[in-house]
């Protein structure tokens, strides 16, 4: 199945100062509200403003480990601030460029827990779910040529559910549209996955797994286009099995439902196609 190919969001400085908008401007308020203390007092006005600039500059310039050292300290020192609400998300997103993909998770869960009422809860939301979204097979799967479909999908489920958070609860959300788009294009790789594990079954002799795994398919993402593959999965696993009667079912449903179909004129092959090659 061809596979949408989906624009890579820039969520750098450029993105994430839309959000910040008002967002910092509450966070400069916040700390001009401090308290008056001595210039040594780590906890005063002055060091939290001169840490998080630095953060900032470490932020910008990549050196995301230091940054990450000075945020978790503005975070301690202004818990349940404001200021500590954007440490948090500077955190979190420190942490995915340092690929600490289950840090980053890990802060905007704490984020999404504690500050339910934030206005920048469906920022944090979509963060979640571009953390877990990861388009990159990295440097093996690119020389492999390895489908994106054939990796374990766990990070994917998990982004799904929280763009679709996201567009249940901001459905006006200036990051909605793009959630939806993203939601379509990881329920459409789930399908292929699916289908990619009942093809491995099948072409092991596997005939019952093959099919349960295909069912699965179906029942989950009726509406993806890899439905079609897994309905001729089904037929063709019944018919090994030697059960007619369920295999004539799945074809009725496979020719109401994709009446095209080129698995209904052809003979399956299995799918045999390697995914990997080195030259």
């Amino acid at each position: 199945m061809p596979q949408k190919v989906l624009p890579q969001v820039q969520t750098t400085a450029a993105s994430s100062a839309a959000w910040r908008t008002g967002f910092v401007a509450a966070v400069a308020l916040a700390l001009a509200a401090c308290s008056s203390a001595p210039k040594d007092d780590p906890n005063s006005q002055a060091s939290l403003d001169k840490l998080y600039a630095e953060a900032k500059d470490d932020l910008s310039s990549g050196s995301y480990d230091r940054a990450i050292k000075s945020l978790e300290r503005i975070e301690g020192r202004a818990a349940g601030t404001i200021v500590a609400q954007q440490a948090q998300l500077d955190l979190a997103w420190a942490y995915h460029k340092s690929g600490e993909r289950a840090q980053a998770v890990s802060t905007l869960d704490r984020f999404i827990k504690l500050n339910p009422s934030s206005p920048a809860m469906d920022y944090a939301l979509y963060m979640k779910g571009l953390v877990n979204f990861n388009e990159d097979l990295g440097l093996f799967g690119r020389l492999a040529n390895q489908d994106i479909a054939e990796r374990d999908q766990q990070a994917s489920r998990d982004a799904m559910l929280a763009f679709k958070q996201l567009i249940d609860q901001f459905p006006d959300s200036k990051y909605a549209a793009e959630a939806r788009v993203r939601v379509d294009y990881i329920t459409n790789t789930l399908a292929v996955y699916e289908v990619h594990v009942a093809r491995y079954y099948y072409n092991r002799g596997a005939y019952l797994a093959a099919a349960n795994r295909a069912q699965q398919a179906v029942q989950e993402f009726q509406r993806a286009p890899a439905a079609e593959e897994a309905l001729f999965i089904m037929t063709q696993s019944y018919d090994k099995l030697d059960l007619p009667a369920l295999r004539d079912d799945a074809k009725r449903v496979l020719e109401k439902s994709f009446p095209n179909s080129a698995y209904l004129s052809g003979n399956y092959d299995g799918g045999k196609k390697a995914w990997w090659r080195f030259w």
